[in-house]
């Protein structure tokens, strides 16, 4: 069966298995989300979990990139998932025996992050080799879609199950679809690349860490279109890791609010991923890139912490996820028509380094951020400012929040702003050559 699949087709087999697999993460995240807050009542436990979560999965991520390179990617991306399903096969045992705490959720959301490192670059180098450069933007899209469908259906999902078959019942789900994504992904024949000089040297592991970060040096306007990802996300991330609790904190901890407004946002995130993949993209894929964050942080982030009731929220989030494609999928295929596949595994993975090092660290500080100093100085206002600021956003829970998202939308426009005028990044598509026409 597999001889017979075409590159595209076995394309689609993976992602229908990633679709499958994501289902069921989600759906865990969500039950796992509604535990902690209860649990505790608190926006830092939750930022917390993010932040052990995603900071392996960047720190490691230069690392797991060398060895993509050097490994099957086929055999990499079945041992992430094995790895994952590890991880939440603990956390059920955890929860069974009635022993699971939030730190356990920390640990195993390190452990998690881990494995993940691998999962990325082997799936981004994996889908350059099979498929057309022409159709690099349109599986972006579709990447987004199955990330935004997922969005959609699995809070609402865990919602309506959770009181039928419980959190444990919620897991074992996740297992199952992690089960269907291992089965499609072994019937698919992904092509590893040609080794060509470019960068590969056997045995020399630092030499190859070393080189994805010199091939950005070497490269200002793929540097700078980076450092664009790693401002955006630092702001981005401190006001977005705050959506959850600001919700819950907003309405009294009310599962469903948050269940409508996560899946408007994902809602939006669906459509704009169609609308990619039919679209294929700007002809110019920077101006995707740089209006998207301006729009996502305005009319986003920005709408989302200025509106201080429900449809605000669902708006707000609408339009914030409807950019991500359109971004992501952009950026995405600049770097898939301007890098070797035999060298993607490396690079990518320091640009993921570069682009979102900051996101854990705006996860670490958002919460503190909030229960410390913006939560209290709205709710008890001492100066004028904070009772202007109160006055706007309300003495009540999750306005300090809320202004804290706001503030983050209006710096990733200012972000937005600056690298526009950078020509080096406005002009990386002219700038540097496509990898094929690179000699």
């Amino acid at each position: 069966m597999a001889s017979k699949l075409d590159s595209l087709r076995g394309f689609i087999l993976v992602w229908v298995g990633q679709l499958f697999s994501m289902i069921g993460s989600q759906m865990t995240h969500f039950a796992m989300g509604i535990w902690a807050w209860g649990k505790t009542g608190q926006a830092t436990p939750l930022a917390m979990i993010g932040f052990f979560t995603f900071a392996p999965l960047i720190v490691f991520s230069p690392f797991a990139g060398v060895l993509v390179d050097r490994w099957n990617r086929k055999l990499v991306m079945a041992l992430s998932d094995i790895g994952a399903g590890v991880v939440t096969v603990v956390i059920l045992v955890l929860l069974l025996s009635d022993r699971l705490q939030i730190w356990h959720l920390y640990l195993t959301g390190l452990v998690g992050g881990l494995f993940g490192a691998f999962q990325w670059p082997a799936y981004s180098a994996a889908i350059s080799l099979m498929v057309p450069k022409k159709h690099y933007a349109r599986t972006s899209g579709m990447i987004s879609m199955a990330e935004s469908g997922v969005g959609i259906f699995a809070p609402i999902l865990a919602g309506f199950l959770l009181p039928l078959i419980s959190i444990s019942g919620i897991i074992i789900i996740d297992l199952v679809t992690l089960a269907v994504a291992l089965l499609l992904l072994m019937v698919v024949i992904i092509p590893e690349p040609k080794k060509k000089h470019r960068g590969h040297t056997k045995g020399a592991f630092i030499g190859e860490l070393v080189y994805g970060f010199r091939y950005l040096f070497d490269r200002p306007s793929l540097l700078y279109l980076q450092l664009m990802f790693f401002m955006g996300n630092l702001f981005f991330t401190v006001g977005y890791t705050l959506l959850t609790p600001m919700v819950l904190a907003s309405t009294s901890g009310n599962a469903t609010i948050l269940g409508s407004v996560q899946s408007a946002g994902a809602i939006g995130g669906l459509l704009g991923g169609l609308v990619l993949t039919a679209w294929g993209g700007a002809k110019k894929k920077i101006n995707g890139v740089i209006v998207g964050w301006m729009v996502s942080g305005l009319f986003g982030l920005g709408m989302v912490g200025l509106g201080r009731a429900v449809p605000y929220w669902l708006a707000g989030h609408f339009v914030m996820l409807f950019m991500l494609p359109i971004i992501n999928g952009s950026n995405q295929a600049i770097w898939q028509l301007k890098v070797a596949p035999e060298v993607q595994g490396r690079v990518f993975s320091v640009r993921r380094f570069i682009a979102q090092i900051t996101a854990p660290i705006s996860m670490a500080i958002a919460g503190p951020l909030a229960d410390q100093v913006f939560e209290p100085a709205l709710q008890a206002p001492k100066s004028w400012l904070t009772l202007l600021l109160s006055s706007i956003f309300g003495s009540e829970p999750g306005g300090g929040m809320s202004l804290i998202m706001l503030l983050s939308g209006i710096l990733i426009a200012v972000v937005s702003l600056v690298a526009y005028r950078i020509t080096p990044l406005r002009e990386v598509e002219k700038l540097i050559p496509d990898h094929d026409e690179s000699g």
